[in-house]
């Protein structure tokens, strides 16, 4: 009896597992839900969505929110394809209803393939629905007064359905329009230009067509802010001023180090002539000699020679003391 018992619990045991396994496959449940619901599964179907390790509760609940919205381009098989590829189908399923309901024109193909660009396709569609305000930064320009001018702006954008597979995004407009900020700021001719006037920035970028190739439409370009910054122009010039000062010390260090060179180099020549003159009297003895020897110089021309030498050195003397005398003279005067 003991052995019947445990077999009977045993057996109890295999069934319930059967059972279990054969409900976690065949999800008897979710088809009735989806029937009840209007959406036309079979058993069969939900069971190869297990074998292809596709969740059926997922799938299901994505057909019956696209019959309730009345979505007929939503199918099993485009639902299946699109989750296998890596896609969020409950994402793309909740963008088709709220196009659907905003009247925007968003088919299936379209929003799967914004999905899987890396989009947010049911963000994308809420913000088609309800533009959104990008705060740019700062922005510093300088006008050709030399001021420099430091803008904020509110770009109001709205996502462009079509534009969203390969358009650019928010960087690419920030990017642009503190590009065409700049421009703008640029060619005023004067600051007081910018702040008594500064729609005319606004206007000046909307005119550029700042949003083409972009996943965005521009609305409007509002200045925020507009503050004035340093004058460009005029410390420009007082760098300048101090490059010239700088460039002319240099050439003036550069003109007195060749004078000094100069005045060097005529020390040099003038000790160089003192030298020659030098050997040049010491070679007046040797001359003397050698005229004595040839008999070109006699006796009574060299005393009359030491004579006049004698003369010139007397007359020397009388003069020097004489010219000290009068400069002293001079001096006390």
């Amino acid at each position: 009896m003991e052995t019947i018992g445990i077999l009977q619990l045993v057996g109890l045991a295999m069934i319930a597992i059967l059972v279990i396994i054969f409900f976690y496959y065949v999800p008897f449940m979710l088809w009735i839900n989806a029937v009840v619901s209007g959406v036309h599964v079979s058993l069969i179907q939900l069971f190869l969505m297990r074998i292809r390790k596709v969740p059926p509760t997922r799938i299901v609940n994505c057909l019956i929110e696209a019959h309730k919205a009345g979505l007929t381009d939503v199918k099993r098989d485009g639902l299946e394809a699109h989750f296998l590829a890596g896609g969020h189908i409950e994402r793309v399923v909740h963008a088709l209803v709220s196009a659907s309901k905003a009247n925007m024109a968003l088919t299936f193909q379209m929003a799967t393939a914004i999905d899987l660009a890396g989009r947010d396709v049911f963000e994308a569609v809420q913000m088609s629905v309800n533009p959104r305000v990008i705060d740019t930064p700062p922005v510093t320009a300088v006008a050709k007064d030399g001021i420099q001018l430091i803008a904020k702006a509110r770009v109001t954008v709205r996502a462009n359905i079509k534009q969203l597979v390969g358009g650019a995004g928010e960087d690419t407009i920030l990017a642009r329009v503190g590009e065409g900020i700049v421009s703008s700021i640029g060619s005023s001719d004067s600051h007081k230009m910018v702040l008594e006037n500064p729609d005319s920035i606004s206007k000046l970028v909307l005119s550029k067509g700042l949003d083409a190739g972009t996943a965005f439409e521009i609305l409007s370009i509002d200045i925020a802010d507009i503050d004035v910054g340093k004058n460009i122009g005029a410390q420009l010039q007082m760098d300048q001023a101090q490059a010239d000062k700088n460039i002319a010390q240099a050439k003036a260090e550069e003109r007195r180090a060749m004078a000094i060179a100069t005045e060097q180099e005529m020390k040099a020549k003038a000790q160089e002539a003192k030298a020659k003159v030098i050997e040049a009297e010491a070679l007046v003895p040797q001359a003397m000699a050698e005229a004595f020897r040839n008999g070109n110089l006699g006796i009574m021309d060299y005393y009359r020679m030491q004579n006049i030498q004698a003369d010139t050195a007397m007359r020397e003397t009388i003069g020097k003391p004489a010219n000290n005398g009068r400069s002293n003279t001079a001096a006390k005067g």
